[in-house]
């Protein structure tokens, strides 16, 4: 008895399998592992940059550039302006696709990094603001909204082109490669920071030391850049691209045809974008202000936990090739909770109990980060997908991180950690939510194609 192949349920399906295949006859020189070394060290470069701002909001910036503000203030003044890049973010990915349009993907991404290196070295050349003057806190926010628009545009299409060349009972593995770059980016920048601060005396660091992560975001940004382009400008990878429709589209264009899956895609992964910076940057400050523990030993701690994030970042990709990204996602978004529940316990706890929330917050951000992109991008129609997959992680990075350190600290301040419970479990809501939402389209999509 001969076997049946199975009927695919659209003629779109059958489009897409045919040029699928195509692809992999003509190309098998564009190899999944290839793409993803590109995708980790442009990633990786990428946080770096923004984890160097983020550690040096506690550490340095409220007493070299607010000293007229106490300890709290001058931090919630500084994750203010941490928040200005995410805000620039959808702006510059809308600036650069028009810019890829008209002189192409090569330079677009040069000019981002470019851009991106040149801001971040330039915080490094700011003056100590002893007079308490208006100028460089103003220089500091331009850059760092220029932070944020060279970062909208260092979106090379890469995670999608691995997405789409991924073995289809890989996809989860592939996906997470890329997400690999948030705790290597951690892991260096907290290893720069903590070797400088305790070889250097006090006066020193705040003097000049802490400056050196800024000239070292630069030279990573060089390196990033030859590793991307080496891929992105060749013929093989430009006719990839082509084939697989991953070219720029208009921000208005797209909005206006499939709008909804970029809020679904915001929400999607809420939970843990919100945990990105709850378990990175607003413990040091929360630590710091109270005092309950030296702040080297938080760094070398989350360095720890930042080790156990790759680990749990490629356990997820192993655990969503078996039950299904958005079903891990949608587990981890309950652990998530649980976590969030017990957070006042922990951070109001000594130094084990800190430590603890540390070690499991790293762990459960590996396990759920490693698989917050893709699981909703894949809806996007083939022409919108490579401006849509930027603009949906551009779009979850403001809602679910920009705001989560400064929003942390404020109401930790006034209700105590009770509140970052309440906040943190919000954004698990809004998770299950959207994917829940996520299902019941991706359900009456086959339906409305018939």
């Amino acid at each position: 008895m001969s076997s049946i192949s199975p009927v695919p349920h659209n003629a779109a399906e059958v489009a897409e399998r045919d040029v699928r295949r195509q692809h992999q006859e003509s190309h098998a020189a564009v190899a999944p592992n290839e793409i993803a070394v590109g995708v980790v060290i442009g990633r990786a470069s990428e946080y770096f940059d923004f984890f160097t701002y983020g550690i040096a909001s506690v550490l340095v910036f409220p007493t070299v550039f607010f000293p007229f503000l106490n300890q709290v203030d001058g931090i919630l003044l500084a994750f203010t302006i941490f928040s200005f890049a995410f805000i620039a973010r959808p702006f510059g990915t809308t600036l650069f696709m028009a810019i890829q349009r008209h002189f192409g993907r090569s330079t677009k991404l040069t000019a981002s990094l470019f851009l991106l290196g040149t801001s971040t070295v330039c915080i490094a050349f700011l003056p100590a603001n002893h007079t308490g003057g208006y100028t460089v806190i103003f220089i500091l926010g331009l850059l760092r909204f220029l932070q944020g628009i060279a970062l909208g545009g260092s979106w090379d299409g890469l995670p999608s082109l691995l997405a789409l060349n991924a073995p289809k009972n890989r996809r989860g593995w592939f996906a997470m490669l890329g997400q690999l770059g948030a705790p290597v980016g951690f892991l260096i920048a907290g290893s720069i920071f903590l070797f400088l601060n305790t070889q250097l005396s006090h006066e020193d660091f705040m003097d000049w030391g802490w400056r050196y992560p800024f000239f070292v975001a630069f030279a990573i940004n060089v390196v990033a850049l030859f590793a991307r382009l080496r891929l992105v400008v060749t013929e093989e990878y430009t006719q990839a691209m082509e084939e697989w429709v991953l070219e720029p589209i208009g921000t208005v264009d797209l909005v206006h045809a499939q709008g909804y899956n970029l809020f679904i895609g915001a929400f999607a992964a809420l939970a843990s974008y919100a945990l990105f910076h709850l378990v990175t940057v607003f413990p040091l400050s929360w630590i710091a202000i109270t005092r309950s523990q030296d702040i080297n030993n938080v760094l070398i701690v989350q360095i720890i936990g930042a080790f156990v994030a790759v680990l749990a970042t490629v356990a997820s990709g192993v655990i969503a090739d078996k039950i299904g990204r958005r079903n891990t996602l949608g587990t981890m978004a309950v652990l998530i909770g649980v976590f969030a529940v017990a957070t006042p316990f922990l951070l109001n706890g000594g130094r084990f109990a800190q430590d603890t929330f540390l070690i499991l917050g790293f762990a459960l951000l590996g396990l759920s980060y490693g698989q917050a992109a893709g699981t909703v991008t894949s809806n996007f129609e083939k022409r919108f997908r490579y401006t849509g997959a930027a603009l949906t992680t551009d779009f979850a990075w403001l809602v679910g991180a920009a705001f989560a350190p400064l929003v942390a600290l404020g109401v930790s301040q006034r209700f105590g950690l009770v509140a970052v419970s309440v906040y943190l479990l919000s954004g698990v809501v809004c998770t299950l939510v959207a994917l829940r939402i996520n299902r019941a389209l991706e359900t009456e999509r086959p339906k409305a194609a018939v």
